[in-house]
Protein backbone atom coordinates (compact mmCIF):
# COMPACT_ATOMS: atom_id res chain seq x y z
CA UNK A 1 0.00 0.00 0.00
CA UNK A 2 1.38 3.61 -1.45
CA UNK A 3 -1.13 5.50 1.19
CA UNK A 4 -2.89 5.59 4.08
CA UNK A 5 -5.74 7.48 5.68
CA UNK A 6 -3.60 8.31 9.40
CA UNK A 7 -7.68 8.82 10.99
CA UNK A 8 -8.54 5.10 10.07
CA UNK A 9 -5.56 4.32 12.00
CA UNK A 10 -6.03 6.12 14.98
CA UNK A 11 -7.50 3.36 17.90
CA UNK A 12 -7.78 4.10 21.83
CA UNK A 13 -7.03 1.12 24.35
CA UNK A 14 -8.78 1.86 27.67
CA UNK A 15 -6.56 3.64 30.04
CA UNK A 16 -3.58 3.25 27.37
CA UNK A 17 -1.36 4.25 25.09
CA UNK A 18 -1.10 2.73 21.49
CA UNK A 19 1.62 3.04 19.43
CA UNK A 20 1.94 1.99 15.31
CA UNK A 21 5.06 2.26 13.58
CA UNK A 22 4.21 3.54 10.06
CA UNK A 23 7.51 4.12 8.43
CA UNK A 24 10.68 2.54 9.46
CA UNK A 25 13.90 3.25 7.42
CA UNK A 26 17.69 4.60 7.92
CA UNK A 27 16.85 8.28 7.86
CA UNK A 28 13.84 8.48 9.65
CA UNK A 29 10.88 7.11 11.68
CA UNK A 30 6.99 7.91 11.28
CA UNK A 31 4.76 6.64 14.57
CA UNK A 32 1.05 7.00 15.69
CA UNK A 33 0.86 7.15 19.11
CA UNK A 34 -3.30 7.43 20.69
CA UNK A 35 -3.19 8.21 24.36
CA UNK A 36 -6.28 7.23 26.16
CA UNK A 37 -7.69 9.82 28.71
CA UNK A 38 -5.38 10.57 31.57
CA UNK A 39 -2.84 8.45 30.48
CA UNK A 40 1.04 10.06 30.35
CA UNK A 41 4.14 9.33 28.76
CA UNK A 42 6.86 10.50 31.56
CA UNK A 43 9.67 12.79 30.83
CA UNK A 44 12.52 11.54 28.77
CA UNK A 45 14.92 13.05 26.24
CA UNK A 46 14.45 12.74 22.44
CA UNK A 47 17.60 10.93 20.65
CA UNK A 48 16.96 12.85 17.36
CA UNK A 49 15.38 15.83 15.99
CA UNK A 50 11.80 15.62 14.71
CA UNK A 51 8.26 17.60 15.18
CA UNK A 52 5.34 15.85 16.50
CA UNK A 53 1.86 16.39 15.03
CA UNK A 54 -1.01 16.44 16.79
CA UNK A 55 -4.52 15.18 15.08
CA UNK A 56 -6.60 15.09 17.46
CA UNK A 57 -7.54 15.79 21.13
CA UNK A 58 -6.79 17.62 24.22
CA UNK A 59 -3.51 17.52 25.47
CA UNK A 60 -0.07 18.99 27.32
CA UNK A 61 3.42 18.99 25.86
CA UNK A 62 5.91 19.35 28.52
CA UNK A 63 9.42 20.71 26.58
CA UNK A 64 11.96 22.52 28.83
CA UNK A 65 9.30 23.80 31.37
CA UNK A 66 6.99 25.18 28.99
CA UNK A 67 3.50 23.13 28.45
CA UNK A 68 2.56 23.63 24.88
CA UNK A 69 -1.66 23.10 24.50
CA UNK A 70 -2.08 19.56 21.92
CA UNK A 71 -5.23 19.77 19.91
CA UNK A 72 -5.92 18.97 16.38
CA UNK A 73 -3.27 20.89 13.71
CA UNK A 74 -0.55 21.65 16.39
CA UNK A 75 2.93 21.17 15.23
CA UNK A 76 5.63 21.10 17.62
CA UNK A 77 9.23 21.13 16.46
CA UNK A 78 11.87 18.59 18.52
CA UNK A 79 15.69 19.48 18.79
CA UNK A 80 17.85 16.08 19.62
CA UNK A 81 18.62 16.12 23.26
CA UNK A 82 15.41 18.09 24.21
CA UNK A 83 13.70 16.93 27.86
CA UNK A 84 9.89 16.43 27.08
CA UNK A 85 6.80 14.62 28.48
CA UNK A 86 3.13 14.53 27.76
CA UNK A 87 -0.42 14.45 29.82
CA UNK A 88 -3.82 13.28 27.65
CA UNK A 89 -6.66 15.52 28.87
CA UNK A 90 -8.79 13.40 26.82
CA UNK A 91 -7.80 11.15 24.08
CA UNK A 92 -4.85 12.61 22.15
CA UNK A 93 -3.67 11.21 18.76
CA UNK A 94 -0.34 11.91 17.28
CA UNK A 95 2.24 11.52 14.74
CA UNK A 96 5.88 11.36 15.24
CA UNK A 97 8.51 11.68 12.83
CA UNK A 98 12.18 11.85 13.90
CA UNK A 99 14.96 11.77 11.58
CA UNK A 100 18.71 11.87 11.66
Amino acid sequence: MYYKNIKELIEYSKGGILSKVLNKSDKNDITLFCMAEGTEISEHTSTRQGFVFVLEGDGIFNMMGEGIRMSSGIMIPLKKGVVHSIEAKKKTSFILSLSN
